[in-house]
């Protein structure tokens, strides 16, 4: 089911209502946020919280995700209700679609074993509507996601929906944003991450991703949350193999302060600093990066938010990967003249 929405927000805000600023938006670097949240409920808040929360952040442009939701969800919701919502402010906002519905179109025919010829006659058909009704990408979708805001969830990269979504995505020159953990090998479930609907043991993944990737050259896939490595096996060097065998790879780059992961960009000790194995890979591959904080809004009240630490491994680059990392990639992805 799908929760409903308020009206479209104005446009303008009454300065009353903007939170006052704690630090002059110039001291830190623009950028483009390609992969964040509104909380479930009252959309137009949540949209009405972001717009107040861009000039702090100094965000130049926010690209809205449905979460990847399952099917029985009663939180789920798809693009067409966020789109009303933004209405009045596409040169800042943006959405993409298909979390709330192609996601568990996904997870419901690798349940069954069934992905048939009307099965993916009806999952083109969702796609393509949502394309019509004006979303700027498919995502948030997921391949491996353990739980957390959305249950657990394991669909092969290559299953034949995600194959079908790529020449779609081919096809209209728009990107897919794909959450999945990295898994290089067959390996026990990562301890802190809780049960997993009876897995002891997760299965490799990469090959499945390479199989997305090589089966259309020209479906851009966004591979989600660079940085924020669960598993220990999303290092610097399995980026680097992947970005040099599949010129179609890209990867948002999102630092959680409140779970690091493994494998961070961002360096704490003796001072915070960016990683020399990390700087190396964004220097060689600088088109190939952006910005995916992963924040929610309205932004959680306690603790840092994500989007600080996006914002503080920017202001330590060098100034042309804050340029092509921050907004440049971003404008790419978004475009759909051929590149």
């Amino acid at each position: 089911m799908l929760v409903a929405v308020s009206p479209p927000i104005a446009r303008s805000t009454p300065e009353a209502e903007r939170p006052a600023e704690t630090e002059s938006p110039a001291t830190r670097v623009a950028f483009v946020d390609l992969h964040t949240h509104i909380e479930t409920g009252d959309l137009a808040a949540g949209v009405r919280a972001a717009l107040l929360a861009m000039p702090r952040e100094n965000v130049a442009r926010l690209v809205f995700l449905p979460p990847p939701f399952t099917a029985d969800d009663p939180a789920r919701y798809d693009a067409e209700l966020l789109l009303p919502v933004i209405e009045g402010h596409g040169d800042r906002l943006v959405v993409f679609g298909g979390g709330g519905t192609l996601n568990p179109m996904i997870h419901e025919a690798v349940r069954t074993g069934h992905a048939g010829p009307e099965i993916q006659r009806r999952f083109r058909e969702r796609a393509e509507q949502l394309l019509r009704q004006g979303v700027a990408g498919f995502g948030e979708l997921a391949a491996e996601h353990f739980p957390g805001a959305t249950p657990y969830e394991s669909a092969p990269a290559d299953h034949p929906l995600f194959l079908l979504l790529a020449d779609v995505a081919a096809e209209h020159r728009v990107p897919i944003v794909l959450h999945m953990e990295a898994i290089a090998h067959a390996m026990p479930v990562p301890p802190g991450i809780g049960p997993l609907m009876g897995k002891a043991e997760l299965a490799a993944n990469i090959d499945g991703l390479e199989r997305l990737l090589a089966h259309n050259p020209r479906a851009r896939i966004v591979w989600a949350h660079a940085g924020w490595d669960r598993t220990g096996h999303r290092t610097p060097e399995l980026c680097r193999r992947l970005l040099r065998s599949h010129p179609n790879l890209y990867m948002d780059v999102k630092l959680d302060p409140g779970s690091p992961g493994k494998n961070p960009p961002l360096l704490a000790s003796p001072r915070p600093s960016v990683s020399p194995e990390w700087l190396q890979l964004f220097r060689d591959f600088p088109d190939r990066f952006v910005m995916g904080s992963d924040q929610h809004y309205p932004e959680p009240a306690n603790g840092p938010q994500r989007w600080e630490s996006i914002a503080a491994l920017l202001q330590r680059l060098p100034p042309d990967l804050q340029r092509s990392m921050g907004t440049e990639n971003a404008a790419r992805l978004l475009s759909k003249e051929p590149r």
